[in-house]
């Protein structure tokens, strides 16, 4: 028997699969690592605690092996974030993350300079304040030291596979989300750079992400016990990699997922790199070297557990689902809009707050229970409309823990108008990434994992007047909370 090894760096933690020549998973490993905030909205972390967890869970994978021949590894990671180095691939900051808010005056400049018209004609998104591009920015501005001393521009996975190899490399999944990626073309946006006074050759090579990077060298095969000489694959970002994993590539456009965590992502793949005009949902390379569609709801589960955490202390998921069960669809008129946060997809809007509306005195935890599933469907039903425009959706696969309630998914279903089928057990980024491994090593074609997913619930659509009468409650209240930036 032989293996490769899948590696997902993710935001609190790095996870590895090993994988067989036929798809099949033998065995995973996990290593948490501490996410800093240093002030209010930065969040960032020190590579060095990547590098460690990568060490471990590669010594624990194999050992797990037991000697059987490693053939490759490959990287999936969060995206976005900015990894500066040195020449010598050393950071000279703490990593930035994606869900660092500090860059919001660079990403107007962004847009100004370039134009938010040309930025999503080139890109697919307008200016992001999570993308990387605006962090380099704000590193030039506020730490023009550490950026005197950038040789490099990195994203966190391609910074562990520097160390592994020696080789600066990216891929098109995750340099998409850079803001300065030319989608078309799959290579940097020069103009876009030229514009903020940006030096191109700040950014690694660009390679498919099944491309072989460079092989692990001697000083790492020490530290992590991977064979010196292994094959290194690019990999690709999370939600591609994750994609992969699910058998979702360019060839079945109409078939897409939807992960239900702590923010809800819906992915579609797509034949062409066009983007929404208005920037309301993402666009990225996928990793098979076709597009995606990609929305993020901020707090889907995150308004779940909210709620459960303030109104039912100490009381588990299934309380919530008991009680929202009791209650009618429509949740007798009371409406939940799940902006606890702001809203990333379709609306991008950090200054949207969440809200009940319709209560009366007939109204108890029944209703409220059951208005927070049916308002977080209706914010999913938001960015599905907007791919619509562009995609037919016939199926959603679902992965995550809000997988786990037949009630919300019914309601997601009806809501979406759109079957979901659950995924049963995890595939996840790390297990993508070795499949990508797999295709580079020409063993298999990772789009053709879709035959080693195995689903289990089923829920189709089930028209419901009173439930359709709420969405429509839902975005006429939507649309005055957006327009009033409350």
């Amino acid at each position: 028997m032989a293996y490769v090894l899948g590696i997902d760096l993710g935001t609190t933690s790095l996870q590895g699969v090993l994988v067989d020549p036929q798809g099949r998973q033998h065995a995973s490993a996990e290593r948490p690592y501490p996410l800093l905030t240093p002030r209010p909205g930065w969040s960032e972390q020190e590579p060095v605690a990547w590098y460690q967890a990568l060490c471990e869970v590669s010594r624990e994978l194999l050992a797990a092996a037991e000697g059987q021949e490693l053939l490759g590894v490959a990287l999936a990671g969060q995206m976005h974030g900015l990894v500066a180095v040195n020449g010598a691939g050393e950071p000279v900051h703490n990593a930035i993350l994606w869900n660092d808010q500090r860059t919001a005056a660079q990403a107007a400049r962004l847009s100004g300079a370039v134009g938010e018209a040309e930025l999503i004609r080139l890109t697919g998104n307008p200016a992001v304040t999570g993308f990387q591009l605006p962090k380099l920015l704000w590193l030039r501005e506020h730490e023009p030291g550490a950026f005197e001393r950038t040789q490099q521009v990195l994203l966190p996975k391609d910074w562990l596979a520097f160390r592994l190899t020696g080789n600066f490399a990216t891929e098109p999944s995750d340099a998409a989300g850079t803001g300065c990626f030319d989608l078309q073309r799959g290579d940097w946006a020069e103009g876009i750079l030229e514009a903020v006074g940006i030096d191109r050759s700040l950014f690694p090579p660009v390679h498919a992400s099944h491309d072989q990077v460079g092989t692990v060298h001697a000083e790492a095969a020490a530290a992590t016990g991977l064979p010196a000489g292994t094959p290194v694959f690019a990999g690709a970002g999370d939600n591609a990699a994750a994609n992969i994993g699910l058998g979702l590539g360019s060839h079945r456009p109409d078939r897409g997922s939807l992960s239900l965590g702590t923010s809800g992502v819906v992915f579609m793949p797509h034949l062409k790199p066009e983007p929404d005009p208005q920037g309301r949902v993402h666009l990225f390379a996928h990793a098979d070297q076709g597009w995606c569609l990609l929305g993020v709801t901020l707090a889907a589960g995150g308004s779940i557990a909210w709620f459960r955490d303030r109104f039912l202390p100490g009381q588990d998921f299934g309380e919530l689902n008991r009680l929202a069960a009791a209650a009618p669809a429509g949740s007798g008129g009371v409406s939940f809009h799940p902006y606890l946060a702001g809203e990333r997809s379709p609306w991008l809007d950090p200054r949207l707050r969440g809200s009940f509306t319709g209560l009366s005195l007939a109204s108890g935890l029944p209703e409220l229970a059951r208005a927070v599933l049916e308002g977080v469907a209706f914010s999913l039903r938001d960015v599905l409309d907007v791919f619509r425009e562009q995609l037919e959706v016939s199926q959603l696969l679902v992965t995550g823990g809000g997988a786990s309630s037949e009630l919300f998914l019914q309601i997601a279903a009806s809501a979406l108008e759109v079957e979901l089928q659950v995924v049963a057990g995890g595939t996840g980024a790390a297990y993508g990434s070795a499949l990508l491994a797999l295709q580079g090593l020409k063993l298999t074609d990772a789009a053709a994992s879709a035959a080693r997913v195995s689903l289990s619930s089923r829920m189709t659509p089930q028209p419901d007047a009173q439930l359709e009468d709420m969405r429509q409650r839902y975005v006429a209240v939507r649309r005055q909370l957006h327009q009033s930036g409350s």
